[in-house]
Parts: C-alpha cells; sequence; structure tokens
C-alpha cells in the first residue's frame, strides 16, 4: 500500500502568512478541495482523490499544524482559528489558478470548511461535510456522560503546557486510540498508514493542540459573531454523517439548516473514518453535491 495518492504530484505552497501547505494535486475539470480530519493527513483522501481525479481537479492539501505542513507556534488565538486554515486554502487554490472551487471536508477539515463557506461565499461552489457538527453546535449538544465520546475535545481546550505535556509523553497510544475505536480493521487503516498519521502526529502535538484549542476559543467566538448577524452558507451544503445524533440527543438537519438553507443531509453506516472504510460512497457523495 503507497502513502502517497498514486498519480499525482506534489507542491509546496502557500497559505496565509506564507506558511508552507504541501498539497497534492491530481486529474483535470472543475475544481475540488479535500481537506483531512484528526488524526489523519492528506492521505486518508487516497482513494477517494483518485475516483473523482478521473473527471476533476482535485487538491488535497495537509492542513496547517499537520503532516507536512508548516507548524508555526500558536503565538496569537488566531495561528490556529479555522478562519485563518481557511484563509490557507483560498490561498493555495488561488496559487493554483481557482478562485472558485467545490470544497469537501471530513472532520476538523470540514471545521475548516464551513469557515471558508461563510468567510469566502466568493470563492466556494459547493460545500460538503463529513461526520461533523459546526464548532458552536458540538459544543452546544454535548452534555452529560454522553459528552464522554468527546473527552479529547476537553482536554486540548485546557490552557497551554499541560495537554501538550501529557499527549506527547504518549503520543502513540493517544492518537492510535482514536484510530482505533473509530478506525474498523486494517482494511480502513493499513498498518503502514496507520504508521505514517501516527509518525505525523507525534511530531504535530503543540499544533494539534492548539488546532482544538481554539475551537473551544476563537472559533466559537467568531461562529458566534455570525450567528447573531445571521450569516449563512449560500452555496449547496450536504453532510454525510453517522446517526450520533440519536445517542447525543439532537436533530443534525435542523442544527445544519440553521446555517445552511440549501443544505442536504445523508446517513451512513461507514464509520467516522469513511472517505477510507467506503471511498466509493464517498466519491458518489461528492458527485451528487457538485450535481447540484
Amino acid at each position: 500500500m503507497p502513502v502517497s495518492i498514486p498519480g499525482f504530484r506534489y507542491d509546496q505552497l502557500r497559505g496565509h502568512d506564507n506558511v508552507p501547505i504541501h498539497t497534492a494535486v491530481g486529474g483535470s475539470g472543475s475544481p475540488v478541495v479535500l481537506l483531512h480530519g484528526f488524526p489523519q493527513t492528506r492521505l486518508m483522501w487516497r482513494h477517494v482523490a483518485v475516483e473523482l481525479a478521473a473527471t476533476n481537479t482535485v487538491i488535497v492539501p495537509d492542513l496547517r499544524g499537520y503532516g507536512s505542513s508548516g507548524k508555526p507556534l500558536a503565538t496569537t488565538a488566531d495561528t490556529y482559528a479555522k478562519r485563518t486554515m481557511a484563509a490557507d486554502v483560498v490561498t493555495l487554490a488561488r496559487t493554483l489558478g481557482h478562485d472558485r472551487f467545490a470544497l469537501v471536508g471530513h472532520d476538523r477539515g470540514a471545521l475548516v470548511g464551513v469557515r471558508a463557506g461563510l468567510d469566502h461565499p466568493e470563492a466556494i461552489t459547493h460545500l460538503g461535510i463529513l461526520d461533523v457538527l459546526p464548532t458552536l453546535d458540538t459544543w452546544d449538544v454535548l452534555h452529560g456522560v454522553d459528552a464522554a465520546v468527546a473527552w479529547h475535545l476537553y482536554l486540548m481546550a485546557q490552557p497551554p503546557g499541560l495537554p501538550e505535556r501529557m499527549i506527547a509523553a504518549t503520543a502513540d497510544e493517544f492518537f492510535g486510540s482514536f484510530l482505533d475505536a473509530w478506525g474498523g480493521d486494517d482494511s480502513t487503516i493499513p498498518p503502514e498508514v496507520r504508521e505514517t498519521y501516527l509518525a505525523a502526529s507525534r511530531k504535530a502535538v503543540p499544533s494539534i493542540v492548539a488546532d482544538y484549542r481554539a475551537s473551544a476559543g476563537v472559533d466559537l467566538e467568531h461562529d458566534r459573531a455570525d450567528r447573531a448577524a445571521g450569516r449563512r452558507l449560500t452555496m449547496p451544503v450536504a453532510s454525510l454523517t453517522q446517526d450520533w445524533g440519536g445517542q447525543l440527543g439532537f436533530d443534525p438537519e435542523a442544527l445544519w439548516r440553521a446555517w445552511a438553507p440549501d443544505f442536504e443531509l445523508r446517513p451512513t453506516t461507514a464509520g467516522h473514518f469513511m472517505a477510507e472504510s467506503r471511498p466509493e460512497e464517498v466519491a458518489a457523495f461528492v458527485r451528487t453535491l457538485l450535481a447540484r
């Protein structure tokens, strides 16, 4: 199993504030940007990207703070704000000659996608979301003992210092626990891909924690300001998601429609790492979205 995306070229582009963003590009046609989740890299799209490249230009970056991209020190609250990370994506797409593009994100990448859609509606033609809620809604629906499923959100929301030291001391066990709990068997994440994720994550503990800490701080501020101002996602939006609303007692479609009037919810039993466990289903989801 290769630990790269077959047939794609790799470029070290520049994002917002000149941060290096390592990016894979392949195919031709209308552009689609794919953003990975935690604790992964762009490699999570290895199957879907190849499938979509038959009809589209597919752009697959490592988010800032992850994989082979730059990992600036979090000197301000904005360093890993989703607003900043969305600006990275828009900047690198423009560098590649694309002022408008579709955007599909999984997990953390989906949060960046939501922020890109809110901040740069002129750039995002379609927005696809894999298995996550907007930041503000995520915190709102977590309550009681059922919120234990998101224990890592609370750990990494703590002030700088202790979370970084705790995670760095047991990095492979920490990140590996999510691959085990959410990933299924070796057919979803083969050993060589798993090691790629672990190696990348153990080198990125401060930046990964800073990304999560931003979602308990500045990202919430941005979402609250948008909700108060009535800002919405104006492009077609679709979500492919597990039914974890049933466990936590919320209606994901209702939550999304508050942000995205042109919204479609598609449930799946694929599990969290759906782009790796069921790439054909995810590719079909993306194509259906692009046809809207």
